[in-house]
Order: structure tokens, then C-alpha cells, then sequence
């Protein structure tokens, strides 16, 4: 079992930043890849950038430039740092970890941004 807490979501205008962190505990061992997922009303979730084990990183195309996904091993922490926010970032945002037997879902925490 791997368990997820994130944190770091809130209210900012456009143009903003903010940070986004997700701690995991329980079976850390078992992760591949740890990734951020969000959802806005009336629409599906998707994937918004992932980091493997070894370092890889991908992104969503629509936020290459302005986000960043990182990781601190002996926090057992990722980081989703967030710049340059738009309106259409505004969701709540998921942590995921893609684990030996399962993936397993973080509760969300909501991102709205201001215009």
C-alpha cells in the first residue's frame, strides 16, 4: 500500500505561481513513477507531467514551459512547481503513484486561478 497526502493548492491571480507537494509513505519501494493529474469541471482527467524512478519527465503540452515536476528521494516527496498560471489551469489536482501492484490516488488538492 502506498499513501498519498498532497498540499500546496490555493487561490492566485493569473500570471501567479505556486507550489504543489505530494509526500508518500507505506510501500515506497514499489513506485516506477510518480505523476500529477487534474480535473476541472465537466471535464476528464488528465495527465498534467509524471517523473519515473530514474529521473524521466514528460508533460502535458499545455503546460511545457510554465510547470516543473520534481522529486526529493529522502523526503519520498514530489513537487509539481507551477509558473506563469492561467485560468484554464484552474482544477483540483491529483498526485498519482504508478507502484508494483497497483496505482494508487492521492485525495486532491483544488488550483484556481484568477484572471
Amino acid at each position: 500500500q502506498v499513501q498519498l497526502v498532497e498540499s500546496g493548492g490555493g487561490l492566485v491571480q493569473a500570471g501567479g505561481s505556486l507550489r504543489l507537494s505530494c509526500a508518500a509513505s507505506g510501500s515506497i519501494f514499489s513506485i516506477n513513477a510518480m505523476g500529477w493529474y487534474r480535473q476541472a469541471p465537466g471535464k476528464q482527467r488528465e495527465l498534467v507531467a509524471a517523473i519515473t524512478s530514474g529521473g524521466s519527465t514528460n508533460y502535458a503540452d499545455s503546460v511545457k514551459g510554465r510547470f516543473t515536476i520534481s522529486r526529493d528521494n529522502a523526503k519520498n516527496t514530489v513537487y509539481l512547481q507551477m509558473n506563469s498560471l492561467k485560468p484554464e489551469d484552474t482544477a483540483v489536482y491529483y498526485c498519482a503513484a504508478d507502484a508494483t501492484g497497483g496505482d494508487y490516488w492521492g485525495q486532491g488538492t483544488q488550483v484556481t486561478v484568477s484572471s
